[in-house]
């Protein structure tokens, strides 16, 4: 009896021990993978750099440097490194164009360029050790592969988009469910809507004109930095500011939504309020680290201006695949019905254009009396930081990352 037991105890050990042990490294193993996979999906920005830097970013959650990155068997060992008796591995993420494709697990399936990537699939390999069902045949290694998979990337079109700038344009063509009639890699300029003659002229190449304003989210309840001038200087850095209160913080496709109560349209041989400047001097933070002269009267702006990082490539582009920045100069706004009623603009889609330079320059001038910027059109391809997709129904628009498997 002692015989034939001592085999069934160990194998019913082994159910106690060595596999919770097994379910440990595949959760931690899972995590690495799922940390890799979101990591390198919020790269996947539509040009042709965006692999190389979503991979850099996906490793970088395994990086011990500062001695927080993902490891396993209890955090003890290092993904894709050998102990001498363990290893593990970690291959390339692989990135494809379709969802179906990317969840599929066929590791023949055909991998998108930069271009098209939408999707990334991260694969996790580790040795895990076998205490009692190493003393088993079936275990005569003292060891066995564990895998973990993840399958992150851009979600379906969003109906609430949050953290973006509050830019309200009008669509040239309402009934284009794609594009609402703008054409991808055409330069446009933005000019603060005004009234009578003379109107704006483009920037340089940009010759077209769209006529702009700013939707109204102004936090009268702000204790902290609370200036209007402030505070459009901040959502013009870094688009719609955090708030407890989603109608600050997000706009909603189908909603109404007004013009900014103090940057209401003038005559055009007027120069634009000061509400509109204040925006311009946020959106030269994405291109120069020094504060322009016409800044100077924002409230903070000296301890604000090194808050917020310039963008990695300030090149004037005429194609966005061309594009190696990130992503600081992409906007994305809100297309809307019309802007001449300012009481009833009805939100369509969300788009996004990369800003431009000025002509011969390397940055945007927020003293400009028209409000006026240059931007490349270029749809939806970067991920919003945040939003939800219920309320609505859209076959395209800016997703935002999300982890699918």
């Amino acid at each position: 009896m002692l015989v034939i037991l001592v085999p069934v105890i160990f194998a019913l050990i082994g159910f106690g021990v060595d596999l919770g042990r097994l379910y440990l490294i595949r959760g931690e193993l899972k995590t690495a993978a799922n940390a890799m996979a979101l990591a390198a999906a919020q790269q996947l920005i539509g040009t042709d750099e965006a692999l190389s830097r979503a991979t850099e970013m996906a490793l970088l959650t395994l990086d011990q440097g500062a001695g927080v990155g993902n490891r396993y068997n209890f955090g003890m060992l290092q993904l894709g490194q050998s102990t001498g008796l363990l290893a593990s591995e970690v291959p390339q993420p692989a990135y494809y164009a379709t969802l179906e494709a990317a969840a599929s697990g066929d590791e023949s399936a055909t991998q998108a360029g930069g271009s098209e990537a939408r999707y990334v699939r991260v694969t996790v390999n580790a040795e895990a050790p076998l205490i009692f069902w190493g003393l088993l045949s079936l275990g005569a290694e003292r060891k066995t592969l564990v895998r973990a998979q993840a399958v992150a990337g851009i979600s379906a079109p969003l109906c609430t988009a949050c953290g973006i700038e509050p830019i309200a344009i009008a669509a040239p063509n309402a009934e284009d469910p794609v594009h609402f009639g703008f054409t991808p890699n055409t330069k446009y300029t933005f000019a603060y809507s005004c009234t009578g003659p003379p109107g704006p002229t483009g920037l340089g190449a940009a010759t077209q004109v769209i006529s702009y304003v700013l939707l109204d989210h102004y936090n009268a309840q702000a204790e902290t930095l609370a200036d209007e001038q402030t505070q459009l200087y901040r959502i013009g850095a870094q688009g719609l500011l955090p708030s407890t209160d989603t109608a600050l913080s997000c706009l909603s496709i189908n909603q109404e939504k007004q013009i900014w109560t103090n940057a209401t349209p003038r005559a055009c041989n007027q120069i634009v309020v000061s509400q509109v400047t204040s925006f311009l001097c946020g959106l030269t933070t994405r291109f120069s680290w020094e504060t322009p002269e016409a800044c100077a009267g924002v409230p903070e702006v000296e301890s604000l201006a090194g808050v917020y990082m310039p963008d990695t490539d300030l090149t004037d582009l005429d194609d966005y695949a061309a594009y190696t920045g990130n992503a600081r100069r992409v906007i994305t706004v809100a297309v809307v019905d019309q802007i001449q009623n300012t009481s009833a603009m009805i939100v369509l889609g969300f788009r996004q254009f990369l800003v431009e330079p000025n002509p011969d320059d390397v940055t945007i001038n927020p003293s400009d009396r028209y409000g006026r910027f240059a931007a490349l059109y270029i749809g939806y391809p970067v991920p919003v930081r945040q939003g939800r997709f219920d309320g609505c129904t859209v076959a395209a628009g800016p997703g935002k990352v999300v982890l699918h498997q």
